[in-house]
Order: C-alpha cells, then sequence, then structure tokens
C-alpha cells in the first residue's frame, strides 16, 4: 500500500536553495514539478525542496540525514561554510555543534539557507 516517505522543505528562493543543496552539500539536484519545486537525492533516499513563503518558520528538525560519522561530517560541512546550532536543552546539550547522548551516538543541527533545520544523526535514517 505504502511506497515511500519523503521530507519536503519549504523554499522561500528555489534557486537559492538548490544551489546550497547542490554546491553546498553536495547532493544531486534535479526538476521535480511545474511549481518549480526541486528533488534532492540523498544516498538511496531524497529530499523535495518547494517553494513557499513559509520557509523557516518551522523550530523544530524538519528533516534528518544519517551520515557514518557525525563529527567528521561537521568538520567537512564547516570546510564548506556550514554554520552549526548550538542547543542547551537537558539531555541534547551541543559541544562545538555536536551532542552526544547517553547511549553514545551523536548528533549535529544546521539551517539551510531558508532557515529549515536538518540534523545530522549517526548511521541510516
Amino acid at each position: 500500500m505504502f511506497r515511500e516517505a519523503v521530507a519536503t522543505l519549504p523554499a522561500g528562493d528555489i534557486n537559492r536553495a538548490s544551489k546550497f543543496y547542490e554546491e553546498v552539500l553536495g547532493f544531486d539536484v534535479a526538476p521535480q514539478g511545474t511549481d518549480g519545486s526541486v528533488r534532492v537525492r540523498v544516498g538511496k533516499n531524497w529530499i523535495m525542496v518547494y517553494p513557499s513563503e513559509f520557509a523557516g518558520t518551522n523550530q523544530a528538525t524538519a528533516a534528518g540525514i544519517g551520515v557514518e560519522d557525525v563529527s567528521a561530517a561537521v568538520a567537512h560541512l564547516r570546510g564548506r561554510g556550514v554554520q552549526f546550532e548550538e542547543y542547551d536543552m537537558g539531555e541534547i546539550k551541543t559541544v562545538d555543534g555536536v551532542v552526544t547522548l547517553p547511549d553514545g551516538s551523536k548528533g549535529a543541527w544546521f539551517k539551510d539557507t531558508e532557515g529549515n533545520i536538518v540534523g545530522l544523526f549517526d548511521g541510516d535514517m
């Protein structure tokens, strides 16, 4: 019955968002629909980025991306100009942009050019 699920992220400026996902993050980006939306390939999955006046209004993680090594991914993306968020919310306290949870897993968060919060997490999503 169900085939797949994808994250959908709003963009106030679809060209700016497309450039960020392709040139900064290094993902494949392709036109998606007649509304100007784009499809961003992330490993075997994808994210749909679509034009919207409500971009950046969500104050929670909008999309999560699994990585092999959060600290290495943070270092790599910082080298490409990505700024990571700092949080202090009880169990979620980042140190230099990275949180280590009691189970030893790690996470980190950044905002894309449209203000959407994207998380990086250990392993597969």
